[in-house]
């Protein structure tokens, strides 16, 4: 499947980059491989893949500004598909996270700069390899 969201750009005055930085770690981090399991907790996202990385998006909030994951939905059909991209709406809002077939992970995304930009937002993504 090929990407049929154009980029999205945000104003510079609403976003200093920090969303479609946040999409690129991401995509860095899942590009090639399936999800094996998807399961949120209070403040963090953990995406199993089949290399058994863990790849965590951790909520962020720094007084008015804040980046949460509000919810998700795994399409169980497609995940033994490949990943092959990721696109946004909406304001970097929905995130969908396809592979040849379709979507196999569709992100809601609430986030805000809040006072621009003197407040920290943006999801702390983190990979954690596997380890023999």
């Amino acid at each position: 499947m090929t990407n049929t969201h154009p980029k999205e750009a945000l104003d510079p005055e609403d976003d200093d980059g920090t969303m479609p930085q946040n999409v690129e770690a991401l995509e860095a981090a899942v590009i090639g491989h399936r999800i094996v399991t998807a399961e949120k907790g209070d403040r963090e996202f953990v995406i199993v893949l089949d290399s058994g990385r863990r790849v965590t998006l951790v909520d962020f909030d720094d007084c008015c500004a804040y980046t949460e994951l509000q919810a998700f939905l795994l399409h169980p059909d497609l995940v033994d598909h490949a990943i092959t991209g990721i696109s946004t709406e909406g304001g970097y809002t929905v995130w969908h996270v396809f592979a040849d077939m379709g979507n196999v992970l569709d992100l809601t995304v609430g986030w805000s700069a809040g006072n621009p930009f003197y407040y920290g937002y943006g999801f702390d993504v983190r990979v954690q390899e596997v380890t023999e």
